[in-house]
């Protein structure tokens, strides 16, 4: 559905493409810069770009409606990282169905283990955000230039564009979620509908009831 946005805009339907927008909107942040493009020359765009082809805006509430143009193509109507979340519990789903007779149920530990970087990750997004987008330290990410002695070019460590640390790390992330969701709760689905995980019905005989004749015969 979030993929079919972009896809109505590039064919004019402007106007679905524009419901599954909103729609999506109260699930995702929609941010351009952190969003994939379709029928573009480029798969995503900096903060920089969008702010060209849109307004000179730091404001997020501003950036999400940049939905793209026919030059720089449509917006999917997710995040990068929403997309890693979902399409990862999508094909983890159908690896578990394959192999479930011979996985084992992920224990909760690990589950929270699976769900961790994506809340480190996230949470120091939205810190990094208080400072302005594109203003934050998430978006120079100098701490990890010093940590790595500046051993990758420039923009690895700055910005959301794909192939940043910031956009790897969104996917790595919610691929982890994935892996965590599927493998911690479809064995407990499974369990609960499948024939093998319900309790057997146990076929009770009647008790005969007794009768005036039969008392007093």
């Amino acid at each position: 559905m979030p993929f079919l946005a972009p896809v109505f805009m590039h064919i004019g339907w402007s106007g679905p493409a524009r419901i599954i927008y909103f729609i999506y909107s109260w699930l995702c942040h929609q941010l351009p810069e952190r969003s994939f493009f379709f029928y573009g020359t480029k798969l995503t765009y900096s903060l920089a770009e969008v702010q060209r082809a849109w307004q000179p805006t730091s404001n997020p509430s501003i950036l999400r409606e940049f939905i793209g143009n026919a030059m720089l193509g449509w917006k999917v109507a997710w995040s990068d990282r929403m997309i890693s979340m979902f399409t990862s519990m999508w094909l983890f789903g159908w690896i578990w169905w394959i192999i479930r007779r011979r996985v084992k149920p992920l224990r909760w530990w690990w589950f929270l283990v699976l769900l961790l970087p994506m809340a480190v990750d996230g949470t120091s997004h939205m810190i990094s955000d208080l400072a302005g987008i594109g203003h934050g330290f998430r978006d120079t990410n100098l701490w990890l230039s010093a940590i790595t002695q500046h051993i990758f070019p420039l923009s690895f460590y700055s910005g959301d564009a794909w192939g940043s640390f910031n956009s790897l790390m969104r996917l790595l992330t919610g691929i982890l979620f994935g892996l965590g969701v599927v493998w911690y709760t479809y064995p407990y689905l499974d369990a609960a509908i499948s024939p093998e995980g319900q309790a057997p019905v146990v076929n009770v005989a009647p008790v005969p009831v007794a009768t005036s004749g039969d008392i007093h015969s």
